[in-house]
């Protein structure tokens, strides 16, 4: 009896035994290696870097466009478009080509300093004012050969954000500005030149941000001023012109979130069209990083 209990005892063991020392696992599950290295994500963190480093650097490469360029129509403007007889616009022609800009960018620029196009058709001025959400307003300076194409392009990007055409002049002040290039080989500073900037018609004068000379003026008196100071103090006149200044009461706040993103993309279209020549705006920085700012100030004419 006893024998026979054993005989009937010892297969059950046997099975008790290997469930316990076995893992409860599928097949598949035993053969797989189990292991605490991430899963490759196919290249999408690499792309998302290379996509915003080419962002980084179109925007860089934008700028230095604007830069030359909007140099090159200021000295067309004030002396002449002949770099034979025009030095200052011989030497800016010079560094733009070593700084890569594009042969029809500087004709364009040459072309537009004498108020006509490429194809050598008048340039007509055009001054377009918007509101956008939240509330920020805009004015967009233009020279185009067709007003309606312009103002056709500009309202299907400013709606796109669900802004719309509005009257925005009165959140601004018009003002003459004139940059001049800083040089400190000659000891030409605000100082110096500030007795004979005032007689030629300035009416306040500051450093910007990289210690350039900016005189502030009458509109009427802007030409004037440029090629007086910069004549008699031999200074390179970087930009002259008449801008819009947001007044302090009237600025408008923007926040980092989907509605900066929209208007960041908006300006950099309007930035990149040929015919838009300046963009203001009276919008100030609200709470967000230093890049998503940058986005923006890299846009307007401040």
């Amino acid at each position: 009896m006893a024998s026979l209990f054993r005989a009937l005892l010892t297969p059950l063991t046997r099975s008790v035994t290997s469930t316990s020392t076995s893992p409860l696992l599928c097949a598949s599950c035993r053969t797989r290696t189990f292991t605490t290295t991430p899963l490759l994500t196919s290249g999408h963190n690499k792309w998302s870097k290379i996509r915003h480093d080419k962002a980084i650097n179109d925007r860089k490469r934008m700028q230095t466009i604007l830069f030359y360029t909007q140099q090159i129509t200021v000295s067309c403007k004030l002396y002449g478009p002949d770099p034979a007889y025009n030095p200052n616009l011989a030497n800016i022609i010079s560094a733009s080509k070593k700084a890569g800009v594009p042969k029809e960018k500087i004709e364009a620029a040459l072309a537009r300093g004498q108020g006509k196009s490429t194809s050598g058709a008048s340039l007509e001025p055009l001054t377009y004012e918007a509101i956008v959400p939240p509330s920020i307003a805009l004015i967009i300076e233009a020279e185009t050969e067709s007003k309606l194409r312009c103002l056709q392009d500009l309202n299907l990007r400013v709606k796109k954000i669900s802004g719309g055409p509005s009257s925005s002049k009165f959140f601004f002040s018009r003002l003459g500005r004139v940059v001049f290039e800083k040089d400190s080989s000659n000891g030409v500073d605000v100082d110096r030149i500030m007795d004979e900037a005032i007689e030629a018609g300035a009416e306040d004068l500051e450093n910007d941000s990289e210690e350039n000379i900016v005189v502030w003026t009458q509109p009427a008196d802007t030409a004037y001023v440029a090629k007086t100071i910069g004549t008699r103090f031999n200074l390179k006149a970087l930009s002259a012109g008449i801008v819009w200044t947001p007044n302090e009461d009237t600025k408008a706040r923007l926040d980092s979130g989907i509605q900066h993103e929209k208007f960041a993309e908006m300006l950099e279209q309007m930035r990149e069209d040929g015919d838009v020549q300046a963009i203001y705006s009276n919008v100030i920085r609200g709470e967000m990083s230093d890049e998503e700012w940058a986005k923006i100030e890299e846009c307007l004419s401040r």
